[in-house]
């Protein structure tokens, strides 16, 4: 069935269902919910977390859905970056102070981590979790995946769940460290070679 799926750009008009998509697919996420273990402010929180993240995907063609939006990979092609100022601003009126420290020593080592070579950065890959399982997240990598490897360009994400780990290493990606500070859970940077 998934493989009749198509993988499509997410436009203006779908892109708060992408968002919830996410959304929904990182709600048992370790570090997401160690960062808003509240459900509420969690639902508050996250979607601008993704915007600023990720929102510059949707300006530039590189935000992917399957279907009816059953899965979502936000990338952000070389060159682009998160939206810093709204990161900072998000972090700033919603994290539980005991937590801020270690977050901002989570995104120094972030951005230590990421590449210095022009690369595809990945910063959310999610799918609905009715579809989990199902090949939907297959589908999306595979299509993001041979644009890199058609661009000769690396790839790069870091892994907020280590059970997630062993599918990114199917699709290529080798692990380069672990970030960790304080009470957060690790998150594990993986790069991925141009071919």
């Amino acid at each position: 069935m998934t493989e009749e799926l198509d993988i499509s750009f997410a436009n203006a008009n779908i892109r708060a269902s992408t968002i919830c998509t996410i959304v929904l697919g990182f709600a048992a996420d370790p570090l997401m919910r160690w960062s808003w273990p509240d459900p509420r402010q969690y639902l508050r929180s996250m979607p601008q977390f993704i915007d600023a993240c990720a929102g510059r995907a949707f300006a530039h063609g590189t935000a992917y859905v399957a279907g009816e939006v059953l899965g979502a990979a936000l990338w952000l092609p070389p060159d682009v970056q998160q939206d810093e100022e709204a990161l900072d601003g998000i972090m700033a009126l919603s994290l539980r102070p005991e937590i801020t420290e270690d977050m901002a020593h989570l995104r120094r080592r972030m951005a230590e981590h990421h590449p210095r070579e022009p690369h595809w950065y990945l910063p959310f890959i999610a799918v609905d979790p009715n579809w989990v399982g199902k090949g939907v997240g297959t589908l999306l990598m595979r299509y993001a995946l041979q644009q890199c490897d058609e661009q000769g360009i690396a790839a790069y994400l870091e892994s907020s769940n280590p059970e997630n780990i062993p599918f990114y290493q199917r699709h290529g990606f080798k692990v380069v460290g672990e970030i960790q500070h304080g009470s957060s859970p690790p998150l594990t940077p993986m790069f991925r070679a141009a071919c």
